[in-house]
């Protein structure tokens, strides 16, 4: 297991992972809790109760104007959901768009799973994709991790490999068992970075448009148990 054991913990550092209390911030503050605690947090923050929305905060935001809203499952908090309290044309929503993806991949506190990129190409037609295309613009980012728990890592790996495989043949892993370990890791990867999910959409009101984002803590995201 040596060989296997090199290759686990050259991933480990290679790809950050964290522990599940580690979840997504919104203005440095976690999603998670109780939703008047969060509101008393935004509030500290200097945002303000909406003069005839409830439980709608209004403030700035990277700049923008915006109203914020918590959302909550079970009590507990998992959502900070943020609009832009203005609507603007198609040339400027295009833009607006594009600096933010700009943005998001540009901070280190934050990685894309995407391919290429998300940005919207100068040349397509928001309108018309939308109307006749029924195309959803929406780019998705997740919060790096801030906490590194390699022994719940190691310990669902080695589970998943030693269901296929058996300690003698990781005593000397062939290159495709190498593979296996990679992908292996890489997926439990994933399943731990999805939980710290960060992502915004264009939505299309009449001929005005308008960012939506959300900052999700998929820990506490409803999965069924209430059915």
């Amino acid at each position: 297991m040596k060989k296997l054991a090199l290759i686990i913990t050259t991933l480990l550092f290679s790809v950050s992972v964290f522990a599940q209390e580690d979840v997504t911030k919104f203005l440095g503050i976690p999603v998670d809790g109780f939703k008047p605690e969060m509101i008393r947090k935004l509030k500290a923050k200097g945002y303000t109760e909406h003069s005839y929305k409830p439980d709608v905060l209004v403030g700035e935001f990277n700049g923008r104007d915006v109203e914020v809203s918590v959302v909550t499952n079970n009590n507990k908090v998992y959502r900070i959901f943020v609009q832009d309290a203005y609507t603007v044309d198609e040339y400027n929503i295009k833009i607006r768009y594009n600096t933010l993806c700009e943005q998001f991949e540009n901070n280190k506190r934050y990685i894309s799973m995407a391919v290429e990129g998300q940005s919207i190409p100068d040349d397509e037609d928001i309108s018309d994709q939308m109307l006749y295309e029924d195309k959803r613009y929406e780019a998705l980012y997740f919060q790096v991790p801030e906490q590194v728990d390699t022994l719940a890592v190691q310990t669902a790996l080695r589970e998943r490999v030693l269901a296929k495989y058996t300690e003698e043949q990781l005593a000397n892993p062939t290159s495709e068992m190498q593979e296996e370990v990679l992908k292996a890791t890489f997926d439990i990867a994933f399943e731990i970075y999805k939980k710290k999910s960060v992502w915004f959409t264009i939505n299309k009101e009449g001929n005005r448009y308008r960012i939506l984002m959300y900052y999700d803590n998929k820990y506490n995201e409803a999965n069924g148990e209430d059915l």
